[in-house]
Parts: C-alpha cells; sequence; structure tokens
C-alpha cells in the first residue's frame, strides 16, 4: 500500500539588494536561481508608476527612468528603517523627491499618483515581483521566505525589511545577514576547515564579515561594515565630475534639472560598469538641455586611472571595517585562508586591488557575486525546511546594545559579535530617593554618550517601592533571537514590578 506524503511548503531565499534583487530554491538540495519573467537572474529593485497610473517593477521601471524620473523610485535601500535625519544627504542623489512625515519618517512622493509611500511599501512590491516569477516557476503560491540583509543594519533597518515582506504577503521565516548568506552557499558541501572574509560591497551598503566554517558548522566570528558605502556612491562621483565639468563649461548647473540628471546617473552607472573591463570609455549624452535656444550635449571621456582617482576616498572606507573585524576575531591577516567577494561593486578593479594590498592573497573567484547571497538564502531555507539537517549555524549581533544611564551615557548589555541567540542581564538602581518610575532607554551603537547612537524605543516600569537612592534594584534583559530581533525586559527585584517590550 503506498501512502500519502504530506505536502511541504515551499520556502525561497529572497536577497532584497540596493541595486538588483534575486529569489532563490532549493531542489535536490543544491541552491538554485529563480529566473524572472523577463528571463533575468536577477531583477533591477526599481518600482515606477506611469502616468496612467500602471505600476512598474524591474527591467520595465529602469528602461523608463529618464522620460519618467520623478515617479521611477530606486536605491529604496538605503532610506529602509530610517529617520529622514539620517538620509538628507542622499536627497541630491536621486531624481524623486524624498519627504519627511509627521512622525520624522521618510516617504517618497509620486506625482503621478499624487501619493507618498513608505520605503517598506516600494520594496514590498519588488519583493511581490520576486515572489509572482516564485510562483509561475513553481505553479504554486508561495507564502513564506528567507530575506536577507547588510550585516551592519541595525534593529530599525531589520524590522523594516520584515514589514516589507508582510507588506507583500509574506510570512518572513528569517532575517538573514548577506555574509552569512554567502558564506553558506560557498561552503554547502565542503569538507575542509577555513577561517573565511566574506567582503560584500553592493550597491548601497558594504559588509565585511569573518567566518570559521566546516563540514557541520558555520559560526561567524565577527562583522562590521557601513550602511552608507556602495556602487552608488561610486556612480555619484561620476556624476559630481560630469555636472562640474558641464557647468565649468557652460555655466550651467544640471542638479535640478530632473530628467537631465537622471541622464547623467545612468551614463555613470554604464561608465564604472565598462570601466572594470576598459581603461577609457566615453560619455556621450546629447541634448542633455537647451539654454537661449541652443542645444547643450555632454561628450566627455572618462579614463580607468580618472575613475580610481574620482573614488579613493571612498574605496579607503572599506579599510577600517576590514581591520575592525579581524581585530574583534582575534585574527591576523595571515590567518584568512579565503576571501570571497559578494556584491556587483567588488568588480571595480581597484576594490580588488585594495584587498590584494591588504591581505596578501588573490580574491575566490569561484561564485557569481550578483547571485551568491540569495543562493545562500535558498540554504538557510532548506535548513528551515528540514531538506537540510547536518548544518548548524551560529551568527552573531552586528552593534553593540544597552540602555541609557544617568549622565547621558550608554551602559552596553550586549557587546557586538555577541553568538546569537543570546541574553543578556545587568542590574541597575534608581538615582533618586523614592523614585517611582524609571525610564528604559534602549540603545544601539558603540558610541559611549547615548544622543550619539541609534535610539531603539523607551518604555516606563512604574509604581516602584519607595526607598533612597541605589537600592531599589532592577534587572534589564536583553535577548536577541535568531533573526537578531531583540526583546527587553526590565523588572524590579523586591516588588517583581515587570515591563516587556518587543522592538517593532
Amino acid at each position: 500500500m503506498c501512502l500519502l506524503e504530506k505536502n511541504k511548503k515551499k520556502i525561497v531565499g529572497i536577497d532584497l539588494g540596493t541595486t538588483n534583487s534575486a529569489i532563490a530554491t532549493l531542489e535536490g538540495g543544491i541552491p538554485t536561481i529563480i529566473s524572472n519573467h523577463e528571463g533575468g537572474r536577477t531583477t533591477p529593485s526599481i518600482v515606477a508608476f506611469s502616468a496612467t497610473g500602471e505600476t512598474l517593477i524591474g527591467q520595465i521601471a529602469k528602461r523608463q527612468s529618464i522620460i519618467n524620473p520623478e515617479n521611477t523610485f530606486y536605491s529604496i535601500k538605503r532610506l529602509i528603517g530610517k529617520k529622514y535625519e539620517e538620509i538628507k544627504f542622499e536627497l541630491n542623489r536621486v531624481a524623486y523627491k524624498i519627504k519627511e512625515d509627521i512622525n520624522k519618517t521618510i516617504k517618497v512622493y509620486s506625482p503621478n499618483l499624487k501619493k507618498e509611500f513608505s520605503p517598506e511599501e516600494i520594496s514590498s512590491l519588488i519583493l511581490k515581483k520576486l515572489i509572482n516569477d516564485a510562483n509561475r516557476y513553481f505553479n504554486e503560491t508561495i507564502t513564506q521566505a528567507v530575506i536577507t540583509v547588510p550585516a551592519y543594519f541595525n534593529e530599525s533597518e531589520r524590522l523594516a525589511t520584515k514589514d516589507s515582506g508582510l507588506i507583500a504577503g509574506l510570512d518572513v521565516l528569517r532575517i538573514l545577514n548577506e555574509p552569512t548568506a554567502a558564506a553558506l552557499a560557498y561552503g554547502l558541501g565542503k569538507k575542509k576547515n577555513e577561517i573565511i572574509l566574506i567582503f560584500d560591497l553592493g550597491g548601497g551598503t558594504f559588509d565585511v564579515s569573518i567566518l570559521e566554517i566546516g563540514e557541520d558548522i558555520f559560526e561567524v566570528l565577527a562583522t562590521s561594515g557601513d550602511t552608507h558605502l556602495g556602487g552608488d556612491n561610486f556612480d555619484q562621483a561620476i556624476v559630481n565630475y560630469i555636472i562640474s565639468n558641464f557647468n565649468e563649461k557652460e555655466n550651467i548647473d544640471l542638479r535640478n534639472d530632473k530628467q537631465a540628471l537622471q541622464r547623467i546617473i545612468e551614463a555613470a552607472e554604464k561608465a564604472k560598469i565598462e570601466l572594470s573591463t576598459l581603461e577609457i570609455t566615453q560619455i556621450n549624452l546629447p541634448f542633455i538641455c537647451i539654454n537661449n535656444n541652443n542645444p547643450k550635449h555632454i561628450n566627455i571621456d572618462i579614463s580607468r586611472a580618472k575613475f580610481e582617482s574620482l573614488i579613493s576616498n571612498i574605496i579607503k572606507k572599506c579599510t577600517a571595517p576590514v581591520n575592525l573585524a579581524l581585530e574583534d576575531a582575534k585574527l591576523s591577516f595571515s590567518s584568512i585562508d579565503k576571501v570571497i567577494l559578494v556584491g556587483g561593486s567588488t568588480r571595480v578593479p581597484a576594490v580588488r586591488n585594495l584587498l590584494i594590498e591588504l591581505l596578501k592573497k588573490m580574491p575566490n573567484e569561484s561564485i557569481n557575486p550578483d547571485e551568491v547571497v540569495a543562493l545562500g538564502a535558498a540554504v538557510q531555507a532548506g535548513i528551515i525546511a528540514g531538506e537540510i539537517t547536518d548544518l548548524i549555524l551560529l551568527d552573531v549581533t552586528p552593534l553593540s546594545l544597552g540602555v541609557e544611564i544617568e549622565g547621558g551615557l550608554m551602559s552596553t548589555i550586549i557587546k557586538r559579535n555577541a553568538s546569537i541567540p543570546t541574553k543578556h542581564t545587568e542590574i541597575f538602581s534608581t538615582s533618586s530617593d523614592n523614585q517611582q518610575n524609571v525610564e528604559i532607554h534602549i540603545l544601539q551603537g558603540e558610541n559611549n554618550l547615548a544622543k550619539n547612537n541609534k535610539s531603539l524605543g523607551i518604555f516606563n516600569l512604574e509604581k516602584l517601592p519607595l526607598g533612597p537612592k541605589g537600592t531599589i534594584k532592577i534587572n534589564v534583559s536583553f535577548e536577541i533571537n535568531a533573526d537578531g530581533l531583540l526583546l527587553v525586559t526590565a523588572s524590579e527585584v523586591t516588588s517583581g514590578i515587570t515591563k516587556k517590550i518587543t522592538i517593532k
């Protein structure tokens, strides 16, 4: 007699990228990219709204960006989970309008729809597109996913990414660090123990993670990074050069001409890509504007040497996170067995030269830097689904977590690069006599001053017993789950009065 097998829900892995996104699945124990409806293995992370109100996503949105710049939204990942004051320097980098709402959060505005959207809503449309492609691939409805984020994303950015999945109708089973995902894809099936450094330079973010991998265990030793560093910065350096060059010749500033700016942004990205293989490229933009009824054109050459001089200070910013990760892992450069490149921006020769100079070894080029994160997310999805049973993943929290104490200082409860899941408790006391309320201000960051760190939330522990200052004891516990999401509990020792907050 043949018994029916219970139908298992398919779980996919998604790399929600700044420039491009990808989706993957595990097939026969092998992670596999799911091509999109247009036949591409990656999908541009771009959403646009046409004059007729149609929503365009991916390549079709990218193709119309020059004629519809103010309704075409890209690099949204650099805005997600942030407050308006944190992204002011992004305002002149994009052709669309970024606004601040009454809660000081970010909105992007579509003139065609006369409507504002949060970065999470725009990201959810990209996720929906990826899921629809997966639905066609499997001929069934996918509802569960693992989504990756930069390792150096803070709590707000992680939760905002998870919210994007929820808006898209997904049950987000795990938020996975991108370098960790890359290590899973690289190390799956490898028997030899290695210490690897994942150098992940994408469109908008930079991560470096050091892992020890073996046959069954993947352990993250340390991670560091910069959530405002990536290929977009390289593009912007070329954009600034083109605009300055044109302004010097014609005395015309093109920054406020949205259509011209969008053409220059696209030309800059194309030039960056070409200069990874060519020594010189030409930027030719006819009829960039009209001045006194005279058409003006841009026609300039950019050499690789010029490009590298424009981005030299940007690339140097990659050095500090690499050194910090090694320091936190208590390792030297010579301890690294392999350097794995992740993200399209690692194709820039100057980036590879920096790594060779730092680590004195050639990067491993056995995996596709555009696809490896999605493939690793699919491996994690396979672990959750029970398709892979012999692999243990030990990850870390990227930033220190603590509370504000008397004097405006931050007291750290969980230090950066602590293995997760984890739970730590510290004992505090009241700072004044007969104090009946205590404010628990939760912070994330590395600065001693509370005001210089990220505020994650505030709650009050009330109706405390009366007593002289310093005698009322309060336990504050921080618990981080496997997704890197935080639960904070505060309780007064004698009375048992307790308050909890999950950061969301």
